[in-house]
């Protein structure tokens, strides 16, 4: 290893409180890691630098120590895990800690050591590394979440200033696990407590109010060094991390999948636009059972219900509007603070809104493609109008159930040649993202309007067709947002800031990845 020397200094103490995310730093090479840490010193006073992804650690101390003595305000860890514990380092225990040990003399007030290694290292040995900066002891367990308390125990033996605990989420209530256990354990020992995986989310954002001293981020997700890791545009500007307290409210959207919505974009620039103390996530529920206990013990206050779980809720509601108990589906929550929950449905609000913008439902003939939830909603929501309705549907038994229920027609691929419509809405998934299918020909697609509920992309194969042949268009983020409107409206009782909403919108779609794009 190269021997670099160091001038004795004095040590960078910690600020007595530090800030509560921690960016995490990477590059290819020394000069790299440092360029960035240049570019992102000034916003963000905790750092922590990866120093594991380099293929040379050693040989970027020396322009560490020059960054930090230019910027005295940044508060640094230094980490270099080894390979067998989930880094990039493939030196010995030794050589991790030679490099820590100098990343402290170079100034760095933390450094960042597995429990895997901290039993190997000496008593002597580690009270140096102490005495030039403060021990993270951490512990990764990248398959699930359990026995926290044994591992704290565990760590417990070896002497530490933070104890770092990172279990993986494979369902939405090991975040209510994790943030119990820092609630109990925060008050005797220095806590960092984080759920890697896409269900982690609620971890990443609420755990620092449960107990965890901080938590971390990306520069972009791209460069995440954990699974599931948020970036830090997300944490401060979509869920505000730095405002979340005891008091904050907790939203959410439910579903399987929900990890591309576009939900938390919107109605957490419409909390911050009404200045609503309360923080929007996405929670990935693979189970309806998870998503009820998760929903009693964080608690949640609202929740938007989405695909497959619209139906599934109805049996855990105390109550629901009339809307709920007619179409059959909720795609809106509530939860009262004695933990009753109430069921609601928008999406008769998402649909009629912008149609009645534009046609009389009065008599108007109308075409709805699908039979799921979103079709329902569309179904009764145009009868309660007066509109002639007619269902095309894969399978035609669920098409046959909900025409009866809602006193509709049952429309056949072999007669849409021969019938003109006033409307034709498109309520199934087909056309989401990058897909080609489309839930008719355009030969098929005789209309004087087409609606598609699928809002990604804005401009489905689908509307391109319907306009090829005449008809005008409307896209599902009209649908979107109306019905996103309405749900804020309920949980806040604040009128909501609709042309914020569809702006946020608008911004985010040409950012999605077309491939990933995903229905709310």
């Amino acid at each position: 290893m190269t021997n670099i020397q160091y001038t004795p200094r004095a040590v960078r103490f910690l600020p007595l409180r530090l800030p509560r995310i921690c960016l995490v730093v990477t590059g290819r090479d020394a000069n790299e890691l440092i360029e960035k840490a240049e570019s992102l010193a000034r916003d963000n006073p905790f750092l922590e630098f990866r120093l594991d992804f380099l293929s040379q650690p050693a040989a970027a101390l020396g322009k560490l120590k020059q960054f930090l003595e230019m910027h005295q305000h940044v508060v640094a860890i230094a980490t270099c895990r080894r390979a067998e514990n989930g880094g990039k380092f493939k030196g010995s225990v030794a050589a991790q800690l030679e490099i820590l040990t100098k990343a402290a003399i170079a100034g760095c007030q933390m450094v960042d050591m597995e429990l895997q290694s901290g039993v190997k290292v000496k008593a002597p040995a580690l009270a140096k590394l102490r005495s030039n900066a403060a021990l993270i002891l951490s512990f990764h367990d990248f398959k699930a979440t359990r026995n926290l308390e044994a591992v704290l125990q565990k760590m417990c033996e070896v002497s530490a200033d933070y104890y770092k605990i990172v279990s993986t989420a494979t369902t939405l209530f090991d975040n209510v696990t994790m943030m119990k256990f820092l609630q109990t354990e925060s008050d005797k020992h220095s806590l960092v407590g984080i759920c890697m995986g896409e269900q982690g989310i609620i971890s990443r954002v609420l755990g620092v109010r449960a107990g965890s001293a901080f938590t971390f981020a990306s520069v972009s997700p791209e460069e995440a060094t954990g699974p599931g890791q948020v970036t830090i545009q997300q944490l401060r500007g979509v869920y505000r991390i730095e405002q979340v307290e005891a008091s904050t409210k907790v939203y959410g959207i439910a579903g399987d999948p929900v990890e591309h919505s576009l939900s938390p974009a919107i109605m957490n620039a419409a909390l911050r636009r009404e200045n609503v103390n309360g923080v929007y996530l996405s929670l990935h529920a693979k189970t309806i059972k998870d998503l009820i206990a998760c929903v009693h013990e964080i608690p949640v206050h609202g929740l938007s219900i989405t695909m497959p779980y619209k139906q599934a809720i109805l049996k855990y509601l105390d109550n629901s509007d009339a809307h709920t108990t007619r179409i059959g589906a909720c795609n809106t929550l509530v939860r009262a603070n004695d933990g009753k929950l109430y069921g609601f449905n928008t999406d008769v609000a998402g649909v009629v809104g912008p149609l009645e913008q534009r046609l009389t439902l009065a008599g108007a003939k109308i075409l709805v493609l699908g039979a799921g939830g979103a079709a329902r909603a569309a179904v009764f929501g145009l009868k309660e109008k007066g509109a002639e309705v007619w269902i095309l549907n894969r399978s035609a038994a669920a098409a046959q159930t909900l025409a009866k229920q809602a006193r509709a027609r049952i429309m056949k691929k072999t007669g849409l040649k021969k019938m003109a419509f006033d409307l034709i809405i498109n309520a199934t998934p087909l056309g989401m993202g990058t897909s080609r299918e489309t839930p008719l020909k355009e030969d098929e697609i005789n209309t004087r309007f087409a609606f598609d509920m699928v809002y990604t992309p804005a401009e489905t194969r689908f509307l391109k067709m319907a306009q090829a042949r005449g008809a005008q268009t409307i896209s599902g983020v009209e649908m979107f947002v109306h019905q996103a409107a309405r749900q804020f409206e309920i949980w806040t009782g604040k009128p909501a800031p609709q042309d914020e909403m569809i702006r946020v919108v608008q911004a985010c779609l040409p950012e999605k990845p077309a491939a990933d794009a995903k229905k709310k």
